[in-house]
């Protein structure tokens, strides 16, 4: 079997381009996950093929990567509006990271909103590799009735429902089409000496070497070549699946791929994991690419025994299937499979770096509807996040509650209703409780004695103070000068301890940062003296002084990293700034063409917003990343605000 990944921005016709794909000569044989990537089986000319399609929108890009990693090849479905070609930058990006040879596919051309050779060289912006016309359309007035091949100079008419009928090269076309051509043969001579020699001696080359060398070098990943059609009409169907049968790579070339990628040998390279869900009394499935011969139900594949082997489009448990090189099969009751993973049958070895899903811009927290499903919500966000790379569960700094980062709103909204359809897990989101800090902003003294009868022994432990700001980011730091022995040493720890403690939360309800504490002097009681005494002497007296301090709000700074097609590098400049936040610069991307880094420092209480008007400013393909860098002062009506709504009532407590 060959597998290939049909993918590109929301809107392009995917499933349409699958599903006429897969309806050339039969009825396809289908197979929907739950949440994610849809599995198409069919025949083609007595081959078995395997279309894999990934969902759109930015949010979706770790399935798209996922099953790009099982893929012998991949069609990019592309607007034909030169506009929208900006949008599949994320796509050109993972397939030229991944090293998957790709056929672009120019759809919607039943309806063109502008000139081909424009959509191209707005594509072209975005892509290392050369993207190589391979058909040109025949227009009749403002409608595309048909294309013609560069290759074989042959031209076909589209016919609604019908196969294309093989017409003569229209006179409209023929100095478009002979222009196109010279520029494709030019581009192949770069790749083969042969047809450089015969260009060279303005020879015609033949049409059967043309498309040899063609399948070459889409084999060698050298170019992306783009063919175009309608796929809601059926046109351009037929030559795309040839394209595919002549020129993609077999499952051998991709078990090649991958073992050069991650350094494995590639001949103990048996499989690859690369979509998992979970289903209702089944648990959790797991979609595998076979690479060799031999897998069956109790074979080692990942270190472990495998566990039922399931044909994915039929789907039945107990339906004998044994997989063959290239075919795709559903491993159920094979828990210990790692989703992506490349399996070899001792290990479960990690996939390759250009895998990672972009960083989880969301942070929610997701609470549950009942106290029993508390502890039920947590082993289930840990199994959703092993197969699911572009979420990431943590806990809640203050709070121990469920954090999850998710990678937008759609992504959030997906993962609530698995848990209400697979787990039955009821939960809302809220969003997590803000990271505030509090320090001083001038010296206070203290001077505090604890004293305490209780029937039997006392508690006493007097203690002068003096507590002064430290330099931001240097911390609680602790110092005694006490002479004489007024506090005895064995107790100085315990003053040190309290003095912690007082740290937790100060006048303004945060916890205190960068603040020097020194105990100057003191009293002690030779039997109601003790460590307990002084800490809680110490305790008392530091909150003392910290009120008299002039507490200080601090917020958290953040440093990110900003990732976005050039064109919108000039829009970021606006949104950081009116986030108040301070830009540091940008640089080219070097590992993406037309992409920019570009680096701020961020108010943490901005993120969300950060998020929110990049995800509009770049139409949903932008995305950042981000370090704690500092934490600064906070002044003025906001710090109030801040103070009134999350800070007031921690102090009381």
């Amino acid at each position: 079997m060959r597998c290939f990944t049909v993918l590109g921005p929301s809107q392009t016709g995917k499933s349409t381009v699958v599903d006429k794909l897969g309806s050339l000569e039969e009825t396809p044989r289908k197979s929907n996950s739950p949440y994610g990537l849809n599995l198409t089986e069919f025949s083609f000319l007595d081959e078995a093929w395997c279309a894999l399609d990934a969902p759109g929108g930015s949010e979706a890009l770790a399935h798209v990567q996922n099953a790009l990693l099982a893929s012998d090849a991949c069609i990019l479905c592309v607007s034909p509006v030169p506009e929208e070609a900006v949008l599949a930058a994320p796509y050109l990006r993972i397939i030229e990271a991944s090293g998957t040879p790709c056929i672009l596919f120019v759809n919607g051309m039943d309806q063109p909103r502008g000139r081909l050779r424009d959509v191209i060289a707005a594509l072209q912006d975005y892509a290392s590799h050369t993207l190589l016309l391979r058909q040109i359309p025949i227009r009749e007035g403002d409608k595309i009735v048909g294309s013609c091949d560069l290759i074989s100079e042959r031209a076909w008419r589209y016919r609604e429902g019908q196969t294309s009928a093989l017409i003569a090269i229209p006179d409209s076309v023929a100095e478009r089409e002979h222009e196109a051509r010279a520029a494709l043969l030019e581009h192949l001579s770069e790749f083969d000496d042969w047809l450089l020699e015969e260009l060279i001696e303005d020879r015609e080359p033949p049409s059967d070497a043309l498309f040899a060398i063609s399948s070459r070098v889409l084999r060698e990943n050298r170019m992306i070549p783009v063919l175009i059609g309608a796929a809601s009409h059926g046109n351009g169907m037929m030559r795309l699946m040839k394209a595919l049968r002549h020129e993609a790579p077999d499952v051998g070339a991709l078990r090649q791929r991958l073992a050069g990628a991650d350094n494995v040998d590639a001949g103990k390279l048996k499989a690859v994991g690369f979509h998992a869900y979970h289903r209702q009394n089944v648990g959790k499935t797991v979609l595998v690419r076979a690479l060799s011969d031999g897998l069956k139900q109790g074979a080692s594949l990942g270190g472990s025994g495998l566990g039922a082997v399931q044909d994915p489009a039929n789907g039945k448990a107990g339906t004998p299937f044994q997989p063959s090189a290239g075919d795709v099969f559903a491993a159920v009751k094979s828990d210990h499979l790692a989703v992506p993973s490349l399996l070899t049958a001792d290990a479960s070895v990690a996939p390759p770096d250009w895998t990672e899903p972009p960083t989880p811009m969301l942070e929610r927290i997701l609470v549950p509807g009942s106290e029993r499903d508390e502890t039920k919500l947590s082993e289930t966000l840990a199994k959703l996040s092993e197969v699911d790379r572009g979420l990431k569960v943590m806990q809640e700094e203050s709070t121990g509650a469920q954090l999850v980062c998710a990678q937008g709103p759609l992504h959030l909204r997906d993962l609530c209703r698995q848990l209400a359809d697979v787990f039955h897990i009821a939960a809302t989101e809220r969003a997590p409780n803000p990271i505030y800090r509090e320090t001083i902003s001038k010296p206070a003294e203290v001077h505090y004695r604890h004293r305490k009868q209780t029937g039997g022994a006392g508690q006493f432990a007097d203690v002068k103070l003096s507590i002064r700001p430290n330099g931001r980011g240097e911390g609680f730091s602790f110092n005694e000068t006490v002479k004489g022995g007024v506090v005895p040493r064995n107790y100085i720890p315990a003053v040190e301890n309290g003095a912690r403690d007082a740290m937790d939360k100060g006048p303004l309800g945060f916890q205190v940062i960068d603040v020097a504490v020194t105990l100057s002097d003191g009293q002690h009681h030779a039997v109601d003296s003790s460590e307990h005494a002084f800490r809680t002497a110490s305790k008392m007296g530091v909150r003392q002084a910290l009120s008299d301090g002039a507490a200080v709000l601090m917020q958290p700074v953040f440093r990110g990293e900003i990732h976005i097609p050039s064109i919108y590098s000039g829009s970021l400049v606006q949104i950081v700034s009116a986030l108040k936040g301070q830009v540091l610069g940008f640089d080219r991307d070097e590992t993406a063409k037309g992409w920019d880094i570009f680096r701020a420092l961020i108010p943490g209480g901005a993120l969300d917003e950060l998020a929110r008007a990049l995800r509009s400013a770049t139409q949903g393909i932008g995305y950042f990343s981000k370090s704690f860098d500092h934490f600064e002062e906070l002044y003025g009506k906001e710090a109030d605000a801040i103070v009134k709504t999350h800070g007031s009532a921690r102090a009381e407590h």
